[in-house]
Parts: C-alpha cells; structure tokens; sequence
C-alpha cells in the first residue's frame, strides 16, 4: 500500500511538470504571431497585396503593405476570436465526456493545423486561416484540460493554475523559436513538421498521465488514475461534490462548504431548496458576479488582441520601416513573453496567501478565497491601464516598458480568470462556465477588427484608438470593488449576527 501511495505522489508530480512543459511548448503559440507573421513576410505571403504607390508631389515609387497587413491581422482575429469562442462547446465536451476525449479532440485539431502550415507557401496563403484557427483551438483545449491538475495539490490550487496559464502564455516565444531558426536556415516546413510529431507525446501523456474523466477536488484518499499498482478509482466530479456537501459525517463543515457558495441567486431559498441541493449552471450565469467578470475579462482581453494583432505593422510606422529595427523590438517582445511562466505563479500565491491559516469565526474557506481574489483582480485591472498607456505612446524605446507590463498582465489575466471561475462557481460547472465566459468575451475581441480598419482610416495612426481603449479598460476595476463589497457586506452581516438561516447568508447575491 505504501508503494502505491509513493506512486501515486510520483504520478502527480510527473503529471504537474508534464502539462506544464505541455502548456509551455504547445497551448498558446498562436499569440507568438507577431513572430511567425515577420517569417511569413519574409517568405511572401500574401504578397499580391503589396502595391506600389506614388509619393504626393514626388516621382518615387513606395510599396505600400498595408493590405498585407490588413489580411495578417484578420488572420490572427479570426485564430483568437475561435480560440476563445469555441471554448464553451469544448468546456461542455470537457464536463460531459471528460479529459480523455476532450484531449483527442485538442490533439486532432492542433495535428491538422500545423500539417496546414507545413503544407502552405507563398502561393497557397490562405491555408494560414483555417490553420492557424485550429491551432489556437487545439491550443487551448490543451489547457483546460490541465488546469484541473492544481487539484491534486490542495493548498498549491490557485498557484498551479496560474502557473498553467503563465506557461501558457509564454509559449508564444515558440513562433520566436521558429523565427530564430528561419534566419539560420532551417525552413517554416520543417519546424511546422516538428510540432506535428509531437502530437505522438500528447497521446502518450493522455494514456498513462491523465484520468479518463475528471480530478476532483479535494482530491479523495486513494484517488489514482492511468496505470497505477492498485484499482483505479473513478469518480464523477457532481456526484462526489454533492455527496462532500450533503454527507453527515461532514457535519458543519460540509455544510458551510455549500453555504459560502456566493452566486445562488438571492430567491433560491425562498423556492424551497434544499441547503444541498446543487447550484444550477442557470444560476451561475444570471449571477452580477458573472456578469462582472465577464466584462473584466472582455476589455482588457481585446486590448491585448488588437495590440498583438497590430504590432507589426506598429513597429514598423514607429521604426519608419527599417526591417532591422522591426527585428529587434520584435525579437524583444516574443522574449518578454517567455516570462510570463515566472509571472503567473505570484497571482496565485497571492489567491493562496491565506491557505493553512485559521479562519475567523463563521468565515467558510470559499468566502476566505473570494476575499483573497479581490486583491488579484484590482492588480490586473491596474496592469492593464498601465500597459495601455505605455502602448498609447509613440515613443519607439518605451515599447520595451509596454512588452513587460502586457506579459505580466496577460500572464495574471487569464490565470486570474480561471482561478475566480474556480472558486466562485461549483467545480462541476467549471468546463461550461470557463467555456461560456471566454466565448462570450470573445465576441467583443471581434471589435479589434473594425478598431485596425479605423486606424488605417486615420492614416495609420493609432492615437485616438489607444486613448479610447486606454478609458475602456478602465472600467475593469468595478469587478474587484463589486468582489469587495460583497465579501465586506457578508463580513457585516456575521458581526451582526442578523439571526438569518445559515443557509440565507451567501444567498444574497442578486439575481439578473
């Protein structure tokens, strides 16, 4: 039995650095794109676009890329708003059939994307949009499916899924790779050949290091799952929520584990609930906790798109179209994004910054991770105005100021969404949730379009753009302070002691 036990210790660690590396090298490289589309350039596609042009009052000829850059810039709109989209059918195959399927589904469509760009040329240029789509979508299902690893670590939870979504974002620097790599001779074919044979170690670490459905969390005695000495132990993810809430021997416990759910809409007691009975999927969704996140999520998200998806042709109206220039600051910024594995881990240690700490009396632990998610989300929100307007800046040296501040809030953003979704709404719904808000947040992300079609009406200048996304990302900060007053007002009540139900207490939150 202890051989099993030692197993099992080694198993998790193995799956942890596993998925890490697996999120590393595979999940996020469609955001390296301002890297793959300078070897593209290179390479001549969608070269047609390019025209020449006659400068006003003069005989020069100018080749005018605008139009290139216009199609490299759909291309990469299309690939993040799929990647975000498609999360909510993903999350619904990830709660309903589990990891394994869900993983062969990513592996599939990741395999066929990078087989599309191997097979494209200069010539056959627009296989770019069909595989650099199903890369992104393969891309994050590869990161679903992991994010449930940090169950396995108990008080490590919300470390290792910003640790996962860190490595996620930091494995742009791939298409960095691959550039670096151009330069010295080896061509896009092959690199693109490479990451297709990998897809043979995501079956692999499929079979033997992931559970056929789900981890649940907390983690049961004796939970294995791949090949292990003993029996495997199969669990459903509602079911064994349900039974850790509705359970005797849990007692009090167990039952302020249900009670400090804080998105059951404010009527569910007075239409006859049981206190264990499941929160409902519909409940989570028409809930302001949701509603707030979502748009935190939404304006700082397409902030970031329309900046990746434009830097090129920044780069190059700030360097006045020097290549060697564009290189560097383009070398630069994919660099910048290999930290971003190191800046995720410091979000969730400030969301776990209270684990193994006593409570206060009549405080539950989910209320105690809610508190601690305040101070997380209003850092974001803070990173993202800053890093806004640094880009707003035309001055080319302070792009280097901009590339660090855009890693470190990428990297808490999307770790940050994942653990507020983690903690505030049951685990069972968590896939569909995760899926819903990434979905719906990326339906604002298709505004980057029209605001690259403004920018080239304004003659390529970006200013006006910058300063009205610069004032939108302001308003991030109403989902923190919203956090905060709730956990304030539930704080009050307690002291209070209002006398309500127990069951009553986190039951206040409004419903839409």
């Amino acid at each position: 039995m202890l051989g099993c036990e030692e197993g099992a210790r080694l198993r998790y660690r193995l799956t942890l650095v596993s998925g890490l590396l697996e999120c590393l090298c595979f999940a996020g490289v469609v955001f390296g794109w301002a890297s793959l589309a300078f070897v593209l350039k290179v390479d001549g596609y969608f070269i047609d676009l390019c025209v020449n042009v006659t400068e006003p009052n003069s005989t020069l000829l100018n080749t005018d890329c605008s139009g290139q850059d216009e199609q490299f810039s759909l291309v990469f709109t299309i690939a993040s708003f799929l990647n975000n989209f498609l999360t909510l059918p993903n999350g619904f195959i990830f709660d309903r059939f589990g990891t394994l399927a869900t993983r062969l589904v990513g592996i599939s469509l990741y395999t066929t994307g990078t087989l599309l760009v191997a097979a494209s040329s200069a010539a056959l240029s627009y296989l770019l949009f069909p595989a650099m789509s199903l890369i992104a979508v393969g891309g994050i299902l590869f990161l679903i499916t992991n994010m449930q690893v940090g169950n396995l670590f108990g008080t490590h939870r919300s470390t290792i899924i910003t640790l996962y979504n860190g490595a996620f974002d930091s494995s742009s620097a791939i298409f960095l790779i691959i550039k670096v790599l151009f330069e010295g001779g080896i061509s896009l074919r092959l690199s693109f050949l490479v990451l297709s044979a990998c897809s043979l170690v995501h079956v692999l670490r499929t079979i033997f290091l992931m559970p056929i459905k789900h981890i649940p969390y907390p983690v049961p005695v004796g939970y294995t799952y791949g090949t292990s000495c003993g029996t495997s132990s199969s669990y459903n993810v509602e079911e064994y929520e349900s039974t850790q809430v509705a359970e005797p021997s849990q007692g009090a416990k167990g039952q302020r584990e249900m009670e400090s759910l804080p998105l059951e809409p404010e009527d569910a007691h007075q239409s006859g609930n049981a206190p264990g009975k499941e929160t409902s999927f519909r409940s989570c969704f028409l809930s302001w906790f949701f509603l707030w996140h979502l748009l935190w999520l939404s304006v700082m998200q397409l902030r970031h798109y329309l900046f990746i998806g434009t830097l090129n042709p920044m780069l190059n109206r700030l360097a006045n179209q020097d290549p060697t220039l564009v290189s560097q600051y383009t070398n630069a910024f994919a660099f910048t994004q290999l930290c971003g594995v190191l800046c995720a881990p410091w979000n969730g240690l400030l969301m776990d910054r209270h684990k193994g700490k006593p409570l206060p009396s009549g405080m539950t632990e989910r209320e105690a991770d809610l508190r601690s998610s305040v101070l997380s989300l209003f850092l974001t929100s803070l990173q993202c105005v800053l890093f806004s307007i640094c880009a707003t800046s035309p001055l080319l040296p302070l792009q280097y100021v901009t590339f660090i501040l855009q890693v470190i809030n990428r990297s808490f953003l999307y770790g940050g969404n994942a653990c507020f979704i983690s903690i505030a709404f049951p685990g069972h719904h968590f896939g569909k949730l995760y899926g819903l808000v990434m979905s719906l947040s990326a339906l604002v992300s298709l505004l980057q379009y029209p605001c690259f079609a403004l920018v080239k009406a304004l003659d390529g200048d970006p200013l006006y753009v910058n300063i009205a996304l610069t004032l939108l990302t302001s308003v991030a900060f109403i989902h923190p302070l919203y956090v905060y007053l709730h956990c304030r007002r539930l704080a009050s009540e307690r002291e209070q002691g209002t006398g309500r139900a127990g069951s009553d207490l986190p039951l206040r939150e409004a419903k839409l």
